[in-house]
């Protein structure tokens, strides 16, 4: 996406119930309750499912990935996901 793209114009690129891949390790930046800053949230290559989808300031797609082993649901943009396996 360029800088000056609105992601939203866009239908998403994932759905809910898809089970999607971290492709860069996401440390707590402060905004995940109960967890101190820096904490790592989530590790490059986990696997988690999408459970909603928002946006963020407007532009782009924010998508709710659950993490099983860890329990943690974490804001991700598209960027920082891959599609493992589309939901049924």
């Amino acid at each position: 996406m360029q800088s000056d793209e609105v992601e939203l114009e866009e239908a998403p690129e994932f759905g809910i119930g898809d089970k999607v891949r971290l492709r860069k390790l996401i440390k707590n930046d402060g905004t995940f309750p109960g967890q101190e800053v820096g904490v790592v949230l989530a590790k490059k290559g986990d696997v988690g499912y999408v459970v909603s989808i928002g946006s963020y300031l407007q532009r782009s797609y924010i998508y709710a990935v659950h993490f099983l082993q860890t329990g943690f649901v974490v804001g991700c943009l598209k960027k920082e996901l891959e599609l493992v396996e589309e939901a049924p």
